[in-house]
């Protein structure tokens, strides 16, 4: 299993490319292999690139990577890495779900980077594991499989299963596995190479702290945004988080205007919004469900508060046609 001894060396793995994939992701996850045959002296990793259909794939930065051949040339691969990225909910090939049920079955490990995570989920092959995906990801992928153990860890190792929240998350756990299967010395000299100051491990946070996200380190102010970013479905009060931060209202609305610029209730409103949007570009939810989830108790209010905000509604950001009497931005000016 990947992360335990390999069975035999060189240890071959497939990477899979999907269209639109992470190319950081992709990367990150080469090139600590590489660097470990390396500075061992000796071939420990094999790996090559595959596509369904073994023609050229297109990353999501438009650089085309040429696949060895299609999937079915993989099938001596002692471990599967399923590599995507933008757009994932709508690629739904069914001979790749079938063909990683397969590689299951002979006892390859199987894992995804980056949103490669919802692949292997429709395939059934997530049934029964921790799991991860990207942050941005997180909320929609919950929706979709909300019968999975879904963690916001920086990666997974869970038996033989592997998934990472992809960007430079692969290296880290690639410097794990090597870690565990080569010795923590060799992948402290991968990680010099790399000049990578430390080997995160898959509780580190995925996302920047809230101070360096947003500049602003007042603890009160950072610790009402945590709790509306935990409480987005039901939005509480404005005497709710005052009274949390031991505030009063006007203290409350006082401290969000000097270091936001921003009223708690507009704050509180865009970061639903910018939610909001991310479910209705990952899952297929319906408006009105995203609007549930999100904290409206209506899809007319819902579709009118998202229009004022991103200037178009949330059927136009779906790319379907507005509803008698829905306007867009430009038409409702």
């Amino acid at each position: 299993m990947l992360g335990s001894q390999p069975r035999r060396l060189p240890q071959r793995l497939a990477f899979v490319l999907v269209p639109r994939f992470s190319m950081i992701a992709f990367t990150g996850a080469v090139e600590p292999l590489r660097l470990a045959n390396r500075a061992a002296g000796k071939q420990l990793y094999d790996w090559k690139l595959y596509s369904v259909d073994g023609k050229p794939v297109t990353a999501s930065n438009g650089i085309v990577l040429h696949p060895a051949g299609p999937i079915d040339l993989a099938a001596d691969a002692d471990a599967v890495v399923v590599c995507s990225g933008i757009d994932v909910q709508l690629f739904d090939d069914k001979r790749l779900a079938g063909w990683l049920r397969g590689m299951d079955r002979k006892g390859a490990d199987i894992g995804a980077l980056c949103t490669g995570s919802h692949i292997l989920a429709r395939a059934g092959l997530l049934d029964g594991y921790h799991c991860t995906i990207h942050w941005e990801n997180l909320a929609g992928f919950a929706e979709d499989f909300p019968e999975l153990e879904v963690t916001p860890e920086l990666f997974e190792i869970d038996r033989n299963r592997f998934t990472c929240s992809g960007g430079t998350a692969a290296i880290d756990m690639m410097l794990n596995v090597i870690s565990l299967q080569h010795g923590y010395e060799l992948a402290a000299q991968v990680a010099d190479q790399f000049m990578h100051e430390r080997i995160r491990d898959r509780h580190d946070q995925q996302r920047m702290s809230l101070p360096a996200r947003l500049g602003v380190r007042h603890p009160k102010l950072l610790s009402i945004i945590e709790i509306m970013e935990k409480n987005l479905e039901e939005p509480l009060a404005r005497g709710e988080l005052a009274e949390h931060a031991g505030l009063s209202t006007r203290q409350l609305e006082r401290l969000f205007r000097k270091y936001l610029n921003r009223s708690p209730a507009r704050y509180y409103l865009e970061l639903r919004l910018n939610r909001a949007r991310l479910l209705l570009l990952q899952t297929n939810m319906s408006v009105i469900d995203v609007a549930l989830a999100c904290g409206f108790v209506s899809a007319s209010h819902f579709s009118k508060c998202y229009r004022d905000f991103f200037g178009r509604t949330p059927r136009k950001e779906r790319g379907l046609p507005s509803l008698p009497g829905e306007l867009d931005g430009a038409e409702a000016a």
